[in-house]
């Protein structure tokens, strides 16, 4: 099974709101999920990010795929280069 961690869109229309959640890659955007690992809201000024790095660091470490998008938002908070370290360290 293909795990991606991805966006799922949430809220009303043109308010968008997305979860961080790790789901089946075959399964569709808003469909079933695994489990969350955040949320993001970028609508707020400045931009709302929360994501759970312990959870996070343990789905990239057992193979997880992340979307570019989630990507790039967890390389903001730091977790793609603690993914790195502990990658490169064993």
């Amino acid at each position: 099974m293909a795990v991606k961690i991805r966006l799922k869109r949430m809220g009303a229309k043109k308010t968008p709101f997305y979860r961080i959640v790790v789901a089946d890659s075959r399964s569709p955007r808003d469909g079933r999920q695994i489990e969350t690992v955040g949320t993001y809201n970028p609508l707020t000024q400045p931009v709302e990010l929360k994501i759970d790095e312990e959870l996070a660091l343990k789905w990239l470490q057992n193979g997880a795929q992340p979307s570019d998008t989630v990507r790039n938002l967890f390389s903001d908070e730091g977790i793609m280069e603690k993914f790195h370290n502990a990658k490169n360290s064993k």
